[in-house]
């Protein structure tokens, strides 16, 4: 499992539909929506601390 760096919900890389690719590591997205908003502005995602957030699922 790995954490949609948008959303911060744990996904399934093996089994994951969205994907994108950032300075050579494939990132891995719960949806569409999660996917496009970090291709539009990925700056915003990269870089960030998992502070033990809790998932935020009203991106879906």
């Amino acid at each position: 499992m790995v954490i949609d760096p948008v959303c911060k919900m744990k996904v399934d890389k093996l089994t994951a539909k969205f994907k994108s690719t950032y300075n050579d590591k494939i990132l891995y997205f719960c949806s569409a929506g999660c996917k496009k908003k970090f291709d539009d502005y990925p700056e915003k995602y990269i870089g960030k601390e998992e502070k033990h957030q809790p998932p935020m699922h009203g991106c879906c």
